[in-house]
């Protein structure tokens, strides 16, 4: 897959994560963390169960209120602020367990990922887009999303948070129990995501999808960050894929 060049973007805009800290019931579940995410560029946190990288991410969604450290989109500090008012600020977040509107369309649930008073068009992603880009999705625009099948159903969903056009996508587990024909759709999303120049942040347990796909690769392990660097170096690390990712 060929990555977009980074060059073009400001590396001073993006996701930016500061000396994050978070305790349940005394006990630590991430200290000290500390990322960023420059628009145009695809992240992939990466780490075994109870690592902390869940806590992460639902910091950034809004999901979690950290007890320290700070939280800024674009330079906007959001660390306090409710999901709903991320979201107007141009955070979208995609859920693992495919969270469509089973009785609606396929079309009625796109329609919902605009922001209030947008229009279909007015952002980087337009309906038809989608349609370019998923041709299953236009074939069943006008049919219930639930006869959708589950990788139709994830598509749907990362296309429903781009319709409202923000400017950090947060992805959980894009490929979890896709096909691989799924899986490389999922990939050219993602790569598509990157050239209109958004930040996305990408939880993916599958680490050669997300060595294939990301720029730059975070992996955790008792709630601090362990590695940062290109997904060639994490290649180069065998001490650290041992460790702290099994393979």
């Amino acid at each position: 897959m060929t990555k977009p060049d980074l060059s073009i973007h400001d590396g001073d805009q993006g996701l930016r994560i500061d000396h994050l800290r978070k305790s349940y019931k005394k006990r630590v579940v991430i200290r000290d963390v500390t990322m960023k995410v420059d628009r145009g560029e695809v992240a992939a946190l990466l780490g075994p169960n109870g690592s902390g990288k869940t806590t992460t991410f639902y910091s950034v969604a809004g999901l979690v209120v950290p007890e320290g450290g700070r939280v800024t989109i674009d330079g906007r500090d959001v660390t306090n602020m409710p999901m709903y008012r991320r979201a107007k600020l141009g955070i979208g977040y995609v859920p693992e367990n495919r969270d469509i509107f089973p009785g609606l369309t396929t079309r009625q649930n796109l329609i919902l990922g605009l922001k209030p008073g947008q229009k279909d068009g007015q952002g980087r992603w337009s309906m038809q887009d989608m349609f370019d880009l998923f041709e299953n999705l236009q074939r069943r625009a006008d049919v219930e999303a639930s006869v959708l099948s589950g990788g139709e159903q994830q598509m749907l969903t990362m296309c429903r948070t781009l319709m409202g056009d923000p400017d950090l996508v947060m992805i959980d587990e894009p490929t979890e129990g896709l096909s691989p024909q799924m899986v490389q759709r999922v990939a050219e999303l993602l790569q598509e995501i990157a050239k209109r120049g958004i930040a996305t942040l990408l939880v993916e347990q599958k680490l050669s999808i997300a060595l294939d796909i990301a720029h730059r690769v975070y992996v955790m392990g008792h709630g601090q960050v362990v590695f940062e660097g290109t997904p060639q170096e994490l290649k180069e690390r065998e001490d650290v894929r041992k460790e702290w990712l099994e393979v």
